[in-house]
C-alpha cells in the first residue's frame, strides 16, 4: 500500500471480543475446534469433487470454489485471534491491518458474487434443463468463476484504498478481534464522512444489493417454473436442489445486515456477529451441502475408502 508514508501510526491494538475476560482458554479451544473443522470439512469436499468424475458438473464446480473460499476466509482473522487468546501480542502492524481488511473484503466480495453465480446456475438447471450443459459449458463456468474472484479483488482494493488513504496519527485501539471498516475508519485523524459514504455505497449499495437483487430474480424465475410442474414429487425435487444454496445465502446475508445496516452500533454484538460470519458459517457449509446431498455423500464415502485402502498399501 503506497500511502503508508502519510500516517504516524505504525501498529494497531486489537481489543478482542468485549466482555469475555477470563474466558480466553475456553474461547481458544472452541474457536480452534471450529477452525480445524472448517479446514478439514472444506478440504474433504474440494478433494472429493476433484477426484469424483460424476461430480464434474457446473453445480459442483462452483461448490468446489466455495470450499476453497471457506478455507481462506476464516484464515484471515482466526489465527491472529487465537494467538492473542493464548496470551500472545494483541498488536497488529499497520500493513498487517490493511492486509487483513483487504483480504476480508476481497474474499467477502468473492463469496457474494459466487452465491449470485450459483443462483444463476440453479435457475438454468431448473428452468432450462435440456440446455443446461450447453449454457453452463466449461468455458462459461471458468469465466464466471474468474469474474467472481476478480470482482472480489477489485471490491477489496477499492474499500482498502478508501479506508487507508486517510491519515492515522492518534488512537490505535481497534474495538474488535480483527481489522474491519466499522472499527478502523473512526480512528482516522480526519473527517471520515465522505469515506464512510463511499464505503457504504460501494459495499452495500453496489455489491451486496446488486448481488441480492440478482439472486432474487433467479429464485423468482425458479419459483414460477417449479409451480408450473404438475407433479408434487417433481416440485419437491426441484426445490430440494435449491435448499442448500438458499440456507447458505441466509447465513451470508444475515450477518451483513446486522453489521452494516443497523442504526446503532454495539461492540459486543458486532464481535459476536463477526465470529458467526468468520468462523461459524464457513464450518456449516460442508454440512449444509453434504447432509442432504446423496451424490456428495456417496462420492465422499468412496473417496475416504479409497484413501484408507491406499494408506494400508
Amino acid at each position: 500500500f503506497p500511502l503508508l508514508n502519510y500516517t504516524s501510526v505504525t501498529e494497531f491494538i486489537l481489543l478482542g471480543i468485549p466482555n469475555t475476560g477470563g474466558l480466553e482458554n475456553m474461547l481458544f479451544v472452541l474457536f480452534l475446534a471450529f477452525y480445524l473443522f472448517t479446514l478439514l470439512g472444506n478440504v474433504l469436499i474440494f478433494l472429493t469433487i476433484l477426484v469424483s468424475s460424476n461430480l464434474h458438473t457446473p453445480m459442483y464446480f462452483f461448490l468446489g470454489n466455495l470450499s476453497v473460499f471457506d478455507i481462506f476466509f476464516p484464515s484471515v482473522s482466526s489465527p491472529k485471534m487465537m494467538l492473542y487468546l493464548v496470551g500472545q501480542s494483541r498488536t497488529i502492524s499497520y500493513q498487517g491491518c490493511a492486509s487483513q481488511l483487504f483480504f476480508y473484503h476481497f474474499l467477502g466480495g468473492t463469496e457474494c458474487f459466487l452465491y449470485t453465480v450459483m443462483a444463476y446456475d440453479r435457475f438454468v438447471a431448473i428452468c432450462h434443463p435440456l440446455r443446461y450443459m450447453v449454457i453452463m459449458n466449461h468455458k462459461v463456468c471458468t469465466g464466471l468463476t474468474l469474474g467472481t474472484w476478480l470482482g472480489g479483488c477489485l471490491h477489496g482494493s477499492i474499500l482498502t484504498f478508501l479506508v487507508f488513504k486517510l491519515p492515522y496519527c492518534g488512537p490505535n485501539e481497534v474495538d474488535n478481534f480483527f481489522c474491519d471498516i466499522p472499527v478502523v475508519l473512526p480512528l482516522a485523524c480526519a473527517d471520515t464522512s465522505l469515506a464512510q459514504t463511499m464505503v457504504s455505497f460501494t459495499s452495500v449499495g453496489i455489491v451486496t444489493l446488486m448481488c441480492f437483487l440478482l439472486v432474487l430474480v433467479s429464485y423468482t424465475r425458479i419459483v414460477i417454473s417449479v409451480l408450473k410442474i404438475s407433479s408434487s414429487e417433481g416440485r419437491r425435487r426441484a426445490f430440494s436442489t435449491c435448499s442448500a444454496h438458499l440456507t447458505s445465502i441466509v447465513l451470508f446475508y444475515g450477518p451483513v445486515v446486522l453489521i452494516y445496516l443497523r442504526p446503532a452500533s454495539s461492540p459486543w454484538l458486532d464481535s459476536v456477529v463477526q465470529v458467526l460470519n468468520n468462523i461459524i458459517t464457513p464450518s456449516l457449509n460442508p454440512l449444509i451441502y453434504t447432509l442432504r446431498n446423496k451424490d456428495v455423500k456417496l462420492a465422499l464415502r468412496k473417496a475416504l475408502i479409497q484413501g484408507l485402502q491406499t494408506c494400508k498399501v
